[in-house]
């Protein structure tokens, strides 16, 4: 049986980039690994083998096939391996689960093959988005006392584990993730869902900007999959191609997205001002050697992809990103977002709410964010407002947010 304080709650965070699973109180959790699976449907590959020459549709995986008939794979380990016929597929869309097949497979590589723990034996606390409706939340409830016979179960949203990590009650966090960026203000710890804004500019958005960009200057990403090195003389490598026929042209696209997601991390950063094309244009470049061992020199991008979130219509001025106009319009900067969500509020927590925004999650650990986001605040905000924006020192402890409970 569940004895209260002598048993660790178990901490687990489905984010859209992202699955956190650890200990209640600890600074971080003890397994991160993506929420997107490899998923094998096992017709197509059979169907394949018995006639090379048949054309499979391998592009939309059916998420209502029964689990048996498509193998799953979960886990960093398991994704980074190379699979003929392998989609990448992900659970959520828009925040909200869609597949619980998916979800599933992940809360038990998040349990059994990482934590090593029996869920019966304790508590669980699931984070879970600030927009959830009550059928996921029943769903959740459903799965986790009829499958994995917890014994207590808390779903909290992820602004309040944020705002309470920090010791607050009160105030508005910003929570820029993979899938998107959203505001929530919080009060006395509940969120005020009528103030809460989300924008679909996140992680994932400006690391296809960063790709299109180093497309249109005649970079190409080559996954790591694709090629193999061999020494040809001490210190001299010699890149080989490698072809895989059969791979899908979504996990090209994953592995594409880990190597580009890491140059968007070592070398990105948020400008001081709004960008502007002439300023930045004689920058010093900053090298990146690529693991096939290409090294490439990254100039203005550095600081023109971090400004999209402040400035959404300047990713429509990337080569490959036109389709963007279509939402443009209704997506605002993070600080429009911040101010709109706080005016919603009761006049009466507003002071407070200015003095509290806290930055979370992966991409909210970006350099100079919180500088040029206190800034732009301080400009657009009233000036009666006494503006404090809030963010960890420690990047682990921002982008992360487990709270002690």
């Amino acid at each position: 049986m569940y004895g209260g304080d002598e048993v660790s709650a178990i901490v687990i965070d489905l984010g859209s980039h992202t699955c956190k699973a650890g200990y209640a109180g600890e600074d971080a959790p003890k397994a991160v690994f993506p929420s997107v699976v490899g998923c094998i449907d096992q017709m197509d590959a059979d169907d394949d083998k018995e006639n090379n020459d048949s054309e499979t549709n391998n592009n939309n995986v059916d998420s209502n096939k029964p689990k048996g008939k498509r193998r799953l794979y979960v886990g960093s380990q398991a994704l980074g391996f190379r699979r003929d016929h392998m989609e990448v597929v992900s659970p959520l869309k828009d925040g909200v689960v869609v597949d619980w097949d998916i979800v599933d497979s992940i809360w038990d590589h998040a349990l059994k093959d990482c934590l090593l723990v029996d869920p019966k034996e304790h508590p669980m606390l699931l984070a879970e988005p600030s927009s959830n409706t009550q059928q996921q939340r029943e769903r959740t409830a459903e799965l986790m006392f009829e499958k994995y016979k917890v014994p207590a179960l808390f779903l909290a949203k992820n602004a309040v584990l944020t705002s309470f990590a920090s010791g607050r009650a009160t105030s508005v966090v910003v929570d820029s993730g993979g899938g998107s960026t959203t505001v929530a203000p919080v009060h006395d710890g509940y969120v005020l869902q009528k103030a809460v804004s989300s924008s679909p500019i996140g992680g994932e958005f400006l690391t296809d900007c960063l790709m299109k960009s180093l497309e249109s200057k005649g970079i190409v990403i080559k996954p790591r999959y694709s090629f193999k090195r061999k020494e040809i003389q001490p210190g001299v490598f010699q890149t080989v191609d490698v072809d895989f026929p059969h791979t899908t042209e979504s996990y090209r696209l994953y592995s594409q997205r880990v190597i580009a997601s890491d140059i968007k991390e070592c070398v990105c950063r948020a400008p001081d001002t709004p960008y502007d094309e002439s300023a930045y244009s004689n920058i010093p470049m900053t090298p990146y050697e690529l693991p096939d061992g290409q090294t490439i020199e990254i100039g203005a991008d550095r600081f023109k992809i971090p400004d999209i979130l402040f400035n959404p219509p300047l990713a429509q001025t990337i080569p490959g990103m036109d389709n963007f106009a279509e939402i443009s319009p209704s997506v605002r900067g993070l600080p429009q977002m911040v101010i709109e969500s706080i005016n919603r509020c009761d006049v009466d927590i507003r002071k407070e709410l200015f003095g509290s925004i806290l930055l979370a999650g992966g991409t909210a650990s970006m350099q100079q964010l919180k500088e040029r986001l206190e800034k732009d605040l301080l400009e657009e905000s009233p000036q009666a407002a006494r503006v404090k924006v809030l963010a960890s020192g420690n990047a682990t402890e921002r982008r992360f947010r487990f709270a002690v409970v």
